[in-house]
């Protein structure tokens, strides 16, 4: 049977004049009515946004738990296996005479920054101290909490949950695309990734469909992103000394938020993003990412010298030792609620740890995906696939191992008297400076850090909106009409605010598992079709076929 050529002309009609122009409007109009449909649900019944949420949550996170650890593992191993495959781990996403546009620095600063760089300024510190008070080691008796003996188990679930598997779904997304937008000349949008499956059907309702999903879900899990952000921002401001009208505080003495602490911080950020994606990934972003990756090692930096080191660089080789040794079960491995108190107290933990960071890395996927597709042209398979999953996890690691490390080691020899563990998630970094340092060292360390964090939030937005774009506009890459810039960055401002006044971070957190589980199918796709589309041209170039898009201009014999 003859080898059919690759599908390289995947028409989508867009909009030639009006307000409209250049964007697919079954896909840009459905999106923003879906997104905006939320917002105002969230912030007119709040109450009955975050009751329905919750209900939907916990009915997902009941089914399709098993559904969610697989797909996760199924993208691991197809990482490694197109890297190693000899035959796809040599093609480039582009002509074979393509090179990359960016240097390796840029290239990983870019791909950081918008992955997990603000997840990691709250997370590096937190997710150590939870695990270390409680995991399945210590739900199983086999550990005990908060004790020398549970700190290697918590370092265990936090590579889990920050390692592989997280840069494994981004780098499917983004090799899918890349592949069949630079080597089949297809749009760099969702639904190109499918035409081996799908083919010219795509042009139509299915296509859009499929844009509309990541869109939704591109929304809800940077809205997730940004939330955990928008905490820490107050509470780094809050230490910084802008006042105590950042906080609404209960009569236990609790504190959170206050809405016009919420409403101040998105304005900043929000702000300050939209001005970047007006500049576009050549400038604005390049140019933040750039010194994302300069404070970021200046921070690592601070915390090797006045850290913990040795319990830190210990942490650091036994944990991704230990961590490597725990692929094999954690990846497969799936709790259900069977009545037992152990049995349910599993099955909670993982549906709130493991279970929600799957859903979120899925729905962060079409977003960090089309970015990393944009920035990786002219790289090959492997070094694609290597770079993308392995150098950002390994990053993570030591952030987790020195900020993390010197948290429990603080809290472990009693220096920090409980001043760390007794602080609040967005807290810990700054409780763990002040703790460590002199009162004006920690004041200009906390400055910093907001620095930071500021920045990694407008690289993520800013990154975010345009991604949003590039997906309504049928993947043009060009400028945008500032409109549709302005909507989507006031839309994710108000989706995070409105999520958070209606239920806290709860609510994002249900809002965005929700939106991950149709996405989550779509990924599995583009997975199995990359697979198809790959092993065809092989194929084809042992015949001597073409398997490359050629243009016009350049084909004439």
């Amino acid at each position: 049977m003859p080898l059919k050529p690759p599908v390289t002309f995947l028409p989508i009609r867009v909009a030639e004049s009006g307000f409209y122009r250049g964007f697919t409007k079954d896909v840009a109009i459905t999106a923003k009515i879906l997104v905006g449909a939320l917002i105002l649900w969230a912030i007119a019944f709040p109450d009955q946004a975050a009751s329905v949420l919750g209900a939907m949550n916990s009915v997902i996170l009941a089914t399709f738990n098993y559904w969610y650890v697989y797909v996760m593992a199924f993208f691991v191993i197809l990482c490694f296996a197109l890297a190693l495959w000899p035959a796809a781990g040599a093609m480039r996403l582009g002509h074979d005479d393509d090179r990359p546009e960016f240097s390796n620095f840029s290239w990983f600063s870019m791909m950081f920054g918008a992955g997990i760089g603000i997840g990691m300024l709250t997370f590096a510190t937190a997710e150590p101290m939870y695990h270390f008070a409680k995991n399945p080691s210590t739900i199983m008796g086999l550990t005990e909490g908060s004790t020398a003996g549970n700190v290697r188990d918590a370092y265990i679930w936090s590579f889990t949950h920050w390692g592989l598997a997280a840069w494994a779904s981004y780098a499917i997304v983004g090799l899918a695309l890349g592949y069949f937008s630079y080597r089949r000349g297809l749009p760099l949008t969702i639904r190109s990734a499918l035409t081996p499956i799908f083919g010219k059907a795509l042009s139509g309702p299915l296509g859009h469909a499929i844009d509309v999903v990541a869109v939704v879900a591109t929304v809800l899990g940077v809205a997730q992103t940004l939330g955990f952000g928008v905490e820490q921002f107050i509470s780094g401001l809050s230490r910084i000394g802008f006042g105590d009208w950042l906080f609404d505080f209960a009569a236990d003495g609790s504190k959170s938020s206050s809405t016009m602490g919420i409403i101040f911080a998105l304005i900043v950020i929000m702000g300050a993003s939209t001005l970047s994606a007006l500049s576009g990934v050549g400038k604005g972003i390049k140019w933040l990412s750039n010194i994302n990756m300069g404070l970021s090692f200046f921070v690592l930096t601070f915390f090797l010298i006045f850290g913990s080191t040795v319990f830190g660089l210990s942490t650091l080789f036994v944990g991704i030792w230990d961590y490597l040794l725990s692929i094999p079960g954690n990846i497969f491995t799936v709790w259900t609620a069977d009545g037992t108190e152990t049995g349910d107290a599993l099955s909670g933990w993982q549906g709130g740890w493991t279970i929600f960071y799957w859903a979120w890395w899925i729905a962060f996927a079409p977003f960090v995906g089309v970015f990393l597709a944009r920035i990786s042209k002219g790289r090959t398979i492997r070094e694609y696939v290597l770079g993308a999953m392995i150098i950002p996890a390994v990053m993570c690691f030591v952030w987790f191992a020195l900020v993390g490390g010197t948290a429990i080691d603080l809290e472990l020899s009693g220096v920090a008297n409980g001043a760390i563990v007794d602080a609040g998630q967005a807290d810990q970094l700054f409780a763990m400076l002040a703790v460590i340092l002199s009162d004006t060292l920690a004041y200009l360390m906390s400055v910093l850090v907001v620095i930071l964090l500021l920045t990694y939030l407008v690289t993520s937005a800013d990154s975010a909106v345009l991604i949003i774009n590039t997906i309504n506009a049928a993947g043009d890459e060009g400028p945008k009409a500032r409109p549709h810039i302005l909507f989507w960055g006031a839309a994710l401002a108000l989706v995070v605010g409105g999520l958070i006044i209606a239920g806290g971070l709860g609510a994002i957190q249900t809002a965005m598992v929700i939106g991950a589980l149709p996405f989550s199918f779509v990924m599995v796709l583009m997975g199995l079709s990359l697979i198809k589309a790959i092993y065809r041209d092989g194929k084809r170039m042992k015949h001597g076929l073409p398997t490359t898009h050629v243009e016009p201009s350049s084909a004439a014999v």
